[in-house]
């Protein structure tokens, strides 16, 4: 869970990491891409990222010299497609719709995350929490503007929130 070995770096990155994955459950499960875009661009972008910049990033990236091109790149791709095969598995359920609008929605936020990752700040903050923030605020930007309906299952629609927690407790499919 340490990089270094030191017990005071569980409180940084994987405490916000954890945060991250259960605020995004809690707000935007399964109702919502939001929660699509924010899961597959901080475990499977950002993880891959890692590994991949870790083997393959001997180039540098000018502004970041801790980040690289190879890992920048695998994090869009990893996210991206992450985002992709999510949409698809949670449209056989219903909980999302599927089409090529969506699917450059999901390629804008990937890139815009794999971007602010790259960024110095998220090095110093740390991206376990830049990357899940920029992903909320950019997919709700770009979902509201191709008129996704559906962006927080805390809707104001009575129904929909009963819905959710007969779904949740009383186990009903939709």
């Amino acid at each position: 869970m340490t990089r270094h070995g030191d017990y005071r770096e569980l409180l940084k990155g994987p405490l916000y990491y954890a945060c991250a994955l259960t605020l995004t459950t809690i707000i935007f499960w399964r109702a919502s891409p939001i929660s699509i875009a924010v899961i597959c661009n901080l475990c499977a972008g950002d993880g891959v990222a890692d590994i991949v910049g870790r083997r393959f990033g001997h180039a540098k990236l000018p502004h970041n010299p801790e980040k690289s091109y190879a890992g920048s790149i695998a994090m869009f791709l990893a996210g991206f497609i992450a985002s992709v095969l999510y949409m698809c598995y949670f449209n056989i359920f219903g909980f999302v719709e599927k089409s090529w609008t969506m699917d450059v929605a999901f390629g804008v936020i990937s890139l815009v995350a794999a971007v602010v990752e790259s960024l110095p700040i998220s090095t110093r903050l740390d991206d376990n929490l830049t990357v899940p923030l920029a992903s909320v605020l950019v997919g709700g930007l770009v979902f509201y503007f191709i008129g996704v309906g559906n962006l927080c299952c805390m809707s104001s629609d009575r129904s929909s929130i009963s819905a959710i927690v007969e779904m949740v407790f009383g186990g009903s499919s939709k």
